[in-house]
């Protein structure tokens, strides 16, 4: 690995954990129409987020380009590419690698669905990434979901279908790779044991309570993953700085999720 990889690398799992705990605003098309509020009062959510000290946060261009100037070079940015839907009504790459150099990112994340007629293009995408980064030493982060047909196209959370995501995120030369949860600690584990990239969480959908979401983050850290991704389960719940030093006492230091809410002023 490259010098310049491995500092943007290393800036992003600084922790003594070893693990990452960072925050993603990158929904826009996800939701179609409706746009929830943590996303709609975006410069406020940036500043709860910020003023809880994530290890990251993933935006596209437009964000950084626009709002992150308060907080540029005081937390470390990831910029997402991708403009894409599981149902592929968008399947769109919209920032280049070079955006991310220009932007100041520690690294460029891109998102595949696989399984299904369109996952070869999904994956030549990723592909394509990874090639150009190279030129840059830029790390390339695949979040990376497996479909299921049956009602959907959904994603799938089956330990196989998510185990063979993280492969196909390997092949295809990803620096970091980013799956679902399966929902099994013992099953995961061995996806992450097999993955020979860091392997972190998605934070899945939103969760009924903060507790619940706590819950699934304490599995995943018994896991052996290295951190998670957390969107909608942090700027989705009201207190959102309390929200995410919560995971950050989950993912960072093995508290209870009991323990985090009471660390978070949250219970």
């Amino acid at each position: 690995m490259n010098i310049g990889k491995l500092i943007r690398l290393n800036r992003l799992f600084a922790h003594p954990s070893g693990r990452i705990c960072s925050v993603a605003i990158d929904h826009f098309i996800g939701y179609g129409r409706e746009l929830p509020g943590g996303l709609r009062h975006l410069a406020r959510t940036l500043d709860q987020i910020v003023q809880g000290g994530p290890d990251a946060v993933t935006m596209h261009r437009g964000i950084a380009a626009q709002a992150w100037h308060p907080y540029a070079g005081k937390v470390p940015l990831i910029l997402q590419s991708s403009m894409m839907r599981a149902d592929d009504l968008a399947c769109e790459v919209i920032a280049s690698v070079e955006d991310a150099v220009r932007l100041g990112a520690d690294a460029y994340a891109i998102a595949a669905f696989i399984r299904g007629d369109t996952e070869a293009a999904h994956l030549r995408l990723v592909a394509e990434a990874v090639h150009e980064a190279a030129r840059f030493d830029m790390p390339v982060i695949c979040h990376i979901y497996p479909r299921e047909f049956t009602h959907g196209p959904e994603v799938s959370y089956t330990p196989e279908n998510i185990a063979w995501a993280a492969h196909c995120a390997v092949e295809v030369g990803a620096d970091v790779v980013k799956t679902p949860y399966c929902g099994d600690v013992a099953s995961f584990a061995q996806i992450v044991s097999d993955c020979p990239v860091p392997l972190v969480a998605a934070g899945g959908p939103k969760a009924a309570t903060l507790e619940a979401a706590l819950i699934m983050m304490d599995e995943v850290v018994r896991s052996g993953a290295r951190g998670a991704t957390i969107g909608r389960n942090i700027w989705g719940f009201k207190q959102v700085t309390a929200s995410l030093l919560a995971f950050k006492a989950v993912i960072h230091d093995g508290k209870s999720p009991v323990e985090a809410l009471s660390i978070a002023g949250l219970q």
